[in-house]
């Protein structure tokens, strides 16, 4: 049986951490110059590991080994690279050198598969400074659009679409990718299931669709001093009662069976924001995320009809009820799924179905081709900070879980 190098994969993974912005680790922005750096370590590994290295036209830095059939497509396994500010060195970073890692062996063995393999590092899958994640993932899966690309950064005026060619993209020839067999992508839970229940591997049912909704209250500025309580117009008093009822309305959506549902608001933006003057303008930004696409436009409508509700006995006005981003939910390939579920019993490790409560590239990938995700647990659910961490026994069950998925998945296309 082909089995995986630990010791190689761990200390790739700890090396990659290591190239981060002196002043806060873990950072690597994604089209910075810590980034390059990071993304010309990349590109000796994967050469390293005998795979062929070129940028496409979305800006993602693709390693390919072409298989002995090129007509079956290509099993793509990927994740990223870059990091959220002061973040860590698991998230993104573990599934692309777990890919990394699966080149490797196959090298290791001299394996040719019968598709070809592409082991990608999709850019800006964290929000980058122009506000947009997933940007080389869109790219390929045709969610790149016009608006989007011509997005200015919001100091430099550098358009996404100048920065993307900054990376080694071009924007003007973006195209779908119509060559994708399956996609694979390993991953760190960012939760406290797997870990809380002494799980080895979920296997991910779906991502979440994810609407981002934002409100903005108008009543009227004041003297805090001098306006009596029954005369305010207070927008952050107002803001503070829908933040309220809509927890509990999440927390009602949340307990239904079949299903998984959180609402957040986590943006409050106050004007003139002093402590003397009652508020006159609040803006508020709710995330919503849900596997049922429904649920989520129920929510959106019933926070709609309750902040109608409590603005009247307030004298506030509702201006502004906008959606920011709206991506809908993605459903894992059960064929696949079932394919890790073998390779969990091979390699012994326990494992449960769950759902994604964290966006990934594999939600735009899934557009194109049958997709799935591993997940491997994280320790006490810390993510996006410096003390995110997962032990190397955890990643390594699942790259051995991942290896022998790729494998499985490429002998069952195996031409007659």
């Amino acid at each position: 049986m082909r089995t995986i190098n630990r010791q190689r994969y761990w200390q790739q993974l700890m090396r990659l951490g290591e190239i981060t912005e002196a002043e806060r680790p873990y950072t690597r922005r994604s089209f910075s110059e810590c980034f390059l750096q990071g993304r010309a370590w990349l590109t000796e590994q994967m050469q390293a590991a005998g795979l062929t290295v070129h940028v496409d036209t979305a800006g993602n830095l693709i390693g390919r080994k072409a298989g002995t059939h090129p007509e079956l497509g290509c099993i793509m396994i990927g994740s990223h690279s870059d990091s959220v500010p002061s973040g860590g060195r698991f998230d993104g970073m573990a599934g692309v050198i777990a890919g990394l890692e699966c080149a490797q062996v196959l090298q290791d063995h001299h394996i040719t598969l019968n598709h070809d393999l592409e082991i990608v590092d999709f850019l800006a899958e964290e929000p980058s400074e122009w506000g947009i994640s997933c940007v080389g993932s869109r790219g390929i899966s045709g969610y790149l659009t016009q608006d989007l690309i011509n997005t200015p950064h919001p100091q430099s005026q550098e358009t996404l679409a100048d920065a993307v060619t900054r990376m080694g993209g071009d924007t003007t020839q973006l195209s779908l990718r119509t060559d994708v067999a399956q996609f694979l992508e390993l991953h760190i839970e960012q939760g406290v299931v797997l870990e809380h229940k002494q799980i080895d591997i979920g296997v991910v049912t779906g991502i979440v669709g994810i609407i981002r909704l934002s409100l903005t209250l108008t009543g009227q500025a004041a003297h805090a001093g001098t306006t009596p309580m029954n005369l305010r117009k207070d927008t952050l008093a107002g803001a503070a009662e829908i933040i309220l009822a809509a927890e509990k309305l999440a927390q009602q959506f949340s307990q239904r069976e079949h299903g998984y549902f959180v609402a957040t608001c986590g943006q409050v933006f106050n004007k003139p924001n002093a402590s003397n003057v009652v508020p006159g303008r609040t803006q508020l930004v709710f995330d919503i995320r849900s596997d049922t696409r429904g649920w989520m436009e129920e929510f959106a409508d019933a926070l709609h009809q309750m902040i109608h509700n409590i603005l009247p006995p307030r004298q506030l006005q509702l201006v502004e009820f906008e959606r920011l981003t709206d991506t809908y939910p993605m459903q894992c390939d059960e064929t696949l799924m079932q394919h890790i579920e073998a390779a969990c019993k091979t390699e012994k490790a326990s494992h449960q179905r769950m759902s994604s409560g964290a966006g990934h590239d594999a939600a735009f990938i899934a557009k194109l081709a049958p997709s799935a995700m591993i997940f491997v647990p994280s320790v006490d659910g810390k993510s996006h900070c410096p003390e995110e961490w997962t032990h190397e026994v955890d990643l390594s069950r699942g790259v051995a879980v991942l290896l022998q998925t790729l494998l499985s998945v490429d002998a069952a296309a195996r031409p007659v």
